[in-house]
């Protein structure tokens, strides 16, 4: 039994750890933050494409236990008016509808799921070096502890720690045009019915939000501008932040000012980041995954559910192909074409250099979920020899 050692408790990291367990290895987990509540102040939408990696993966209940779900897509011009109305892909389906959730709430399931399966899970461990070596990999902690395996998988997200110690791997995300905000705001003015999705194509932003059960509606803005200065605070941000954000929103009529208006504080901003096309994956026993290898601006909203996909595809090529060098490529192969494609597309909605064709499709979470992904995240089916052409 392969030992495998998954650097990264976050989406990306969890779900790689649940599906390499799943495939047989020993695997032992370590995040660097001593609890599961990292970036508490960011929410996401799985889209029927990552709830259906989540069912390959047998987690499914673990996270429809949280957040809600969201059957439709509501588009709106800058003075409020609907454009269009759809349905979105899994509806009908509960184990396949798109979830809006808070990103913290997302990993702390993911890893009470890992760890109800019997799975070590570390809290802050703080990864400082790996040894790639000829008989194993050795990952090396601050706290002065270490731990060695067959492979290593670092899924430490977009300032990659593993990718940093790995000569090899030495790649630097960039920035993808757009400040985005995210922000909750209790009593809404937003009325319609729950369920619902609602995009605002501002003149100056673009602003997307979803009223929880409860009432509460989760909402973010997307804004051109240069880069936030590196060490600013997310969290809680100062108000400042908010009164910029509130003058852009203001300029149309829709409903974007008044939802952020009516809230407290309570929102959090970062610079909307990628990573370069054709950075290396994988060197000897170490592969990266998820935002680690190929982070895209959040225009699609598709960061999370990327990310799951990932963690099936990668569990069934080192269950597949016995040389654990060579399921690192063919995983590679099949996963660059689709990722690098959401890569682009998301860049290019953040910079305005592409408009979508479909409508909604720049939605958090919007894709078409087409025969050729689910045949590759199929369990009971070994992955195709070739990669898809499918995106």
């Amino acid at each position: 039994m392969a030992r495998t050692l998954v650097i990264g408790g976050g989406i990306a990291g969890t779900a790689a750890a649940l599906g390499l367990q799943k495939a047989g290895h020993e695997v032992a987990l370590f995040e660097a933050h001593p609890d599961t509540a990292e970036d508490i102040g960011a929410f996401l939408t799985l889209a029927t494409n990552g709830m259906r990696a989540l069912a390959q993966l047998d987690a499914t209940d673990a996270v429809t236990t949280i957040g809600f779900p969201l059957t439709s897509l509501r588009l709106l011009d800058r003075t409020g008016t609907e454009v269009t109305r759809a349905p979105l892909a899994g509806a009908d389906d509960p184990a396949l509808r798109y979830r809006c959730l808070r990103r913290g709430e997302l990993n702390a399931a993911l890893q009470a799921e890992a760890a109800r399966r019997g799975m070590a899970v570390v809290h802050g461990a703080r990864l400082v070096s790996v040894d790639d070596g000829p008989d194993g990999v050795t990952a090396h902690f601050a706290d002065g502890s270490t731990a060695t395996g067959d492979l290593l998988i670092g899924a430490d997200g977009l300032n990659s720690a593993v990718r940093g110690q790995v000569a090899a791997l030495e790649a630097q995300p960039r920035y993808a045009g757009q400040r985005v905000f995210y922000g909750y705001t209790d009593g809404t003015p937003a009325t319609e019915d729950g369920g619902a999705m609602t995009m605002v194509r501002g003149s100056k932003s673009a602003f997307g939000y979803a009223v929880s059960p409860e009432g509460e509606t989760y909402w973010f803005a997307r804004t051109a501008g240069a880069p936030l200065p590196a060490g600013s605070p997310a969290h809680r941000t100062a108000g400042g932040r908010r009164e910029e954000l509130l003058l852009l929103l203001r300029e149309d009529a829709g409903p974007a000012g008044d939802i952020v208006a009516a809230g407290a504080e309570r929102m959090m901003v970062v610079n909307a980041a990628e990573m370069p096309l054709g950075t290396p994956w994988h060197a000897g026993r170490v592969l990266l995954i998820g935002d680690a290898a190929h982070a895209a601006s959040p225009a699609t909203g598709q960061g999370a559910s990327m990310a799951l996909e990932d963690a099936v595809v990668l569990a069934k090529a080192l269950r597949d192909t016995p040389d654990p060098r060579t399921a690192f490529a063919v995983y590679e192969q099949h996963r660059r074409p689709r990722v690098e494609h959401n890569i682009t597309v998301s860049g290019g909605i953040s910079r305005g250099t592409h408009t979508p064709s479909r409508a909604g499709s720049a939605a958090p979470g919007a894709t078409r979920v087409d025969d050729a992904l689910i045949r590759q995240l199929a369990w009971e089916t070994p992955l195709p020899a070739g990669a898809d052409e499918e995106h």
